[in-house]
């Protein structure tokens, strides 16, 4: 492969691994407080159409990109009432969330299908878009791809040089000496998996308003089973989850060109590709131990004070 093939295709990975990555961390921080979420499916589809709306009806990007993480953060918000406070299963709590969030995005975006919506558009970083191969793979993309390079160093400085998230750290590690040493357990649950939430619904809005720039019914794609998938890949680890984004961003991208290039493959096995990735992705970090990165409590609801 040259590199006329190859900086493209890097770039292209860079750009479908955002959401993902967005996504990723989202979940990343809501299972380092304790509790399971596997409504991300959802709450970036409901993300997605939210931005989209917004997008639509005031014609600010960054408003409306807000708006998406937040509204994610409130279908999130139920996931915290039913495992937080009435101590429901987090697993199927969170399956509720993905269909409840696909339901309310296809019943509210299908009379929007095909249409267009203002959103952010590709600029060139001065100077260092001109660095050869790394500035078109890094530096030519719109500001939600900058933003996100971030967003991964934020995270780690969080849970390794604040206070707060060494307390969401002991919350879903070992909750009763958490509340043993004065922490509000609840408090936390509720902050993570709110926070994860907006994070997720950030990811769904980059879909809508800087990946596609139109609303479509499925917009997410199974991009939310990805990030639950990669937070393991990761070992709960922030610098992981960008390789792992970006591996599924790259092979995305790649069966994209293989479609339009008219290789003589069956477009399922080619649209499978990214999906077949994850299945390995989860093999390796069960390979390396799965256990060796995750929260001592995750899963494990924390009984009401009394």
């Amino acid at each position: 492969m040259t590199w006329e093939l190859l900086i493209p295709l890097l770039a292209a990975a860079v750009q479908s691994g955002t959401p993902v990555l967005y996504a990723t961390l989202g979940e990343m921080i809501t299972e380092r407080g304790g509790v399971l979420n596997l409504g991300v499916e959802g709450m970036m589809l409901v993300g997605a159409l939210t931005a989209f709306l917004v997008a639509k009806a005031t014609g600010q990007p960054w408003l409306a990109f807000v708006a998406g993480g937040l509204g994610a953060a409130a279908l999130a918000a139920g996931h915290a009432l039913v495992c937080v406070v009435f101590q429901g299963n987090q697993v199927v709590s969170g399956l509720a969330l993905t269909i409840l969030g696909a339901g309310l995005a296809n019943y509210l975006g299908t009379p929007y299908i095909g249409q267009s919506t203002p959103g952010f558009m590709p600029f060139d970083v001065p100077l260092l878009a001109d660095i050869p191969a790394l500035g078109p793979i890094l530096f030519q993309h719109d500001a939600l791809v900058y933003l996100s390079f971030f967003l991964p160093l934020l995270v780690w400085l969080l849970f390794h040089r604040t206070r707060l998230g060494m307390h969401i750290d002991a919350a879903g590690e070992n909750p009763e000496a958490a509340k043993a040493a004065g922490l509000n357990v609840f408090g936390l649950r509720w902050l993570a998996v709110l926070s994860g939430g907006f994070l997720a619904g950030l990811g769904g809005a980059y879909l809508s308003l800087a990946y596609t720039h139109l609303w479509t019914n499925g917009l997410a794609a199974g991009r939310g089973w990805i990030a639950v998938a990669l937070v393991i890949f990761a070992f709960w680890r922030p610098g992981r989850a960008v390789l792992g984004a970006y591996l599924f961003g790259g092979v995305m991208a790649f069966q994209l060109r293989l479609q339009a290039s008219g290789a003589n493959l069956p477009s399922s096995l080619l649209l499978m590709l990214p999906y077949a990735l994850t299945l390995l992705a989860l093999l390796f970090a069960t390979l390396r131990g799965v256990r060796s990165g995750a929260p001592g409590a995750l899963g494990t609801n924390v009984e009401p004070e009394t």
